[in-house]
């Protein structure tokens, strides 16, 4: 059975890392598995109209690059992205063709600014936007509550990370 897991969180809790190094414990246990950036998936300018984050066009790729993946033999889907309500979650399980599972990682938000001024030195557009939409994002996800699982990884390293997010998804 084909099982797919989104790790989610504020912009810099570490998303990205966290898949890449679930899809190295995955390969270790020499389980078949895809990892997907789903910023990748909607990296497109412009954004249409209602549309600011490419939400239509994110669905419509992750149908066919899932679909691509279990079709070269994965069993595991991992995902590195946002969703911000139920309905977003249900969107993603009708493109993936699969229930989801979510972990959210929770970080405090000194340590996000801490890595946001690490990851956006000398962007200073860019620094602003993203220390700003952390905390609203925050709020926002803490509201939602659309995860399965929350893992707090303020103090944490990625392989620690990755380890706490498949002992929630799939058992010790």
């Amino acid at each position: 059975m084909i099982k797919a897991l989104l790790i989610t969180g504020t912009v810099g809790a570490g998303k990205t890392s966290a898949a890449e190094a679930v899809g190295d414990l995955l390969t270790a246990r020499e389980i078949p598995n895809a990892v997907i950036d789903v910023d990748w998936l909607r990296r497109c300018w412009p954004s249409p109209p209602g549309d600011p984050f490419h939400g239509a066009l994110t669905l419509r790729n992750l149908r066919a690059v899932t679909r691509n993946f279990v079709e070269a033999g994965a069993e595991r889907i991992v995902l590195a992205g946002v969703i911000e309500s139920r309905a977003e979650r249900h969107a993603y399980e009708d493109a993936l063709g699969r229930p989801l599972s979510v972990c959210r990682l929770r970080v405090a938000l000194p340590a996000v600014h801490d890595r946001l001024r690490r990851r956006h030195a000398g962007e200073p557009a860019a620094l602003a936007w993203h220390l700003g939409r952390s905390g609203e994002l925050e709020r926002i996800l803490a509201a939602a509550a659309v995860e399965d699982t929350v893992v707090d990884v303020t103090t944490e390293t990625v392989p620690q990370v990755a380890a706490l997010v498949v002992r929630g998804w799939m058992g010790p």
